[in-house]
């Protein structure tokens, strides 16, 4: 580890350890009833942060390989919840089949191999493509065109959306050779802390809501809060980055707003399926997607912007092995 990845590293590890002192003084000061049961929900976050935090550091300090791993799985738990509390008949089964066990791992092995050019479309065209023509083999033509989005918008959220955070590391940046995974630090950190501190700042400060039908919890005060003070620290991380301090603040609030409303959007998902939360696997959050929804939206903004105005240029044609096997 370099010293800057030892600060981000220290930084997390300084504020889950404030957050968990705050978490048990005010378990030990609440008296009302409602007052346990809000402080109760707020250490379980907490210490289901440790955990996150303990396997998303250890997973990029062991690198690539390992990193694009750890995604391949979120994104297979994540779809998993999208599907789950969506509708499908018979006649989806093996169209899901291709979706979960085909498709998912070879869009994330163009992700461990680098082919770019691939990874860009291989989803948004290939695997769109594919998945009517797989359903309408089978015959049923019953709700044909609500399940088939369905099981594309699963994989344009959940896998091809969650993919463009391990591509970070294979992104060609000027003056920044090999520092990539402070980069996917940095923006992880950015969209979590703004989520973090919007619940923060809405629980103490929020009065208006911003989507009262969508999301009745998110407030004006806790939103402008929230991103302004996120802003304001991820601006002060930009020794970890390829920006300058005013340029990781514009890219925060890049990040910060895409992931708001990323957010809504899946929250807007959510009440039409009449569900509060996509799963319950994480304590204090719900499910896998509720912890990653401002994620989907903002990863590849993030992603292609800072290629376009900080890379070198990535290469859309196949790794050279493969060029070899071909012959080219």
């Amino acid at each position: 580890m370099d010293p800057e990845t030892k600060r981000l590293l220290g930084l997390v590890g300084g504020i889950l350890v404030i957050a968990s002192i705050i978490g048990f003084i005010l378990s030990r000061r609440a008296r009302s009833e409602a007052a346990k049961a809000t402080i109760a929900n707020l250490n379980a976050r907490i210490r289901s942060w440790w955990v996150m935090a303990a396997i998303f550091s250890a997973t990029i300090l062991l690198g690539p390989t390992f990193t694009t791993v750890l995604f391949a799985l979120l994104s297979f738990l994540a779809m998993r919840e999208f599907i789950t509390l969506t509708r499908t008949d018979r006649a989806d089964h093996e169209v899901l089949f291709w979706a979960f066990f085909i498709i998912l791992p070879l869009h994330y092995l163009l992700v461990g191999i680098g082919w770019y050019g691939m990874f860009t479309i291989f989803i948004p065209v290939y695997a769109f493509a594919f998945i009517p023509f797989r359903r309408v083999l089978t015959g049923e033509t019953k709700n044909f065109l609500a399940n088939t989005s369905r099981i594309q918008w699963a994989l344009l959220i959940c896998v091809y959306a969650v993919s463009h955070m391990p591509m970070i590391l294979a992104l060609p940046l000027r003056d920044y050779e090999g520092e990539n995974a402070k980069l996917l630090f940095f923006f992880v950190l950015t969209v979590q802390l703004s989520d973090v501190l919007q619940y923060v700042w809405g629980k103490t400060c929020g009065k208006r809501p911003v989507a009262p039908r969508v999301s009745p919890h998110k407030t004006w005060e806790g939103t402008v809060g929230g991103i302004g003070t996120t802003v304001l620290i991820s601006s002060l991380l930009w020794w970890a980055t390829p920006f300058s301090p005013w340029q990781a603040g514009l890219m925060a609030l890049l990040i910060c707003l895409a992931g708001f409303f990323g957010g809504l959007v899946l929250s807007a998902i959510k009440r039409d399926l009449g569900a509060k939360d996509w799963g319950g696997s994480i304590a204090g959050h719900g499910g896998f997607l509720d912890r990653i929804d401002s994620l989907c939206f903002a990863a590849p903004l993030f992603f292609h912007i800072t290629g376009f105005c900080f890379g070198t240029g990535m290469d859309p044609r196949p790794p050279a092995w493969i060029l070899e096997w071909l012959g080219r």
